[in-house]
């Protein structure tokens, strides 16, 4: 929980449990989910299997590890995998799947971060013996830094379909989805049916203070736990912490609508702000990113003088993000000192 009278908009990861979710994790019943006799784990993974329409799910103990045991699953050395240039992928998991997997990443620089079926088609590469294999798409759903960007079903599965004809299974790095379907009015599992894994973490927007859940097919999952292992991700009495994903899956989801109204907000009180560049996603959700003339650094710091904290996504870029823990008072009060700080 942020101080007394700050509102911090660095990150969704920054919210802390709050006192039903510590119960929840004070009872929790436990054994070692590394020989898979953790109850409350096995429950966490099965709910978000069911929620997503999927066989199987792992529990892990951050997106980027789902991330990475996702693309080692279901790639080789030397393979070839399709994500977008601004992916959390390529941009913040350094370079994992690279050291680790042994793969190239082939960037595609596509409208709020969806490739559309063309774009992936002329990706793939051809059959010859001089070119890396094709074997994998990523796609990001809600996109980080595309402004939050929520990529509705059609687009989804526009872009699955076609990486599936020519052979490619497709992975969602979902850590936002539940944003994404609750802006979109629809289920989580009708964004990624078409997709072969998903990443979902609970440690965002769901107010849970630890890990992230891969869900798929069963032969895939069992691989994915693999990984998990080689990593250094197996977990003993997990059970603690998955059952503050549990209650985040029970208490938090319907109110993610909250976060997008009050970053909302925020985006309106920048938008028309002299120096200022507003993102503008075709469906945002929890995440408000703009240009600035001025330093990103400079005006954050200014910011963070009169208890707003931002953070910045590149020398003239700043990023809000609205979370459980700022409420509607104190997103209509950043958005006033932001707006006065760009105005300036």
């Amino acid at each position: 929980m942020s101080a007394p009278g700050i509102v911090d908009l660095r990150s969704d990861t920054l919210t802390v449990p709050d006192e039903g979710m510590r119960a929840a994790m004070a009872r929790a019943e436990v054994g070692d989910d590394v020989w898979g006799e953790d109850p409350t784990v096995r429950r966490l993974e099965e709910e978000m299997a069911g929620r997503l329409g999927k066989e199987a799910a792992v529990f892990v103990p951050s997106g980027t590890m789902g991330n990475l045991a996702c693309v080692a699953a279901q790639t080789r050395p030397g393979d070839e995998v399709i994500a977008d240039a601004q992916a959390h992928l390529f941009f913040y998991e350094a370079g994992g799947t690279a050291i680790v997997a042994g793969i190239q990443l082939r960037v595609l620089d596509c409208v709020d971060g969806a490739p559309d079926g063309d774009a992936i088609t002329a990706a793939v590469r051809a059959p010859d013996i001089h070119q890396p294999v094709s074997t994998l798409l990523c796609i990001e759903n809600t996109h980080n830094r595309r402004g939050g960007a929520a990529i509705d079903a059609a687009r989804v599965h526009s872009a699955a379909r076609a990486a599936h004809d020519h052979g490619l299974r497709v992975h969602c790095d979902g850590a936002r989805l539940f944003n994404a379907a609750v802006a979109l009015g629809v289920t989580p599992a009708e964004l990624v049916d078409e997709c072969d894994t998903v990443t979902v973490c609970v440690s965002k927007g769901l107010g849970a203070p630890v890990g992230s859940v891969v869900s798929g097919d069963a032969p895939t999952i069992d691989a994915v736990r693999r990984w998990r292992k080689r990593l250094g991700g197996g977990m003993r009495q997990a059970g603690v912490i998955a059952a503050a994903g549990l209650y985040a899956l029970e208490h938090n989801v319907a109110r993610l609508a909250e976060d997008h109204a009050n970053a909302t907000v925020i985006a309106e009180a920048i938008d028309g702000c002299p120096g200022a560049t507003l993102r503008r996603p075709a469906v945002a959700t929890n995440i408000v990113l703009f240009e600035t003339l001025t330093p990103a650094a400079e005006l954050a710091a200014r910011m963070r003088e009169e208890d707003v904290l931002v953070s910045s996504m590149g020398p003239h870029t700043l990023r809000c993000v609205t979370h459980l823990d700022v409420d509607a008072a104190g997103a209509r009060r950043a958005a006033g000192v932001i707006a006065r700080i760009l105005s300036d």
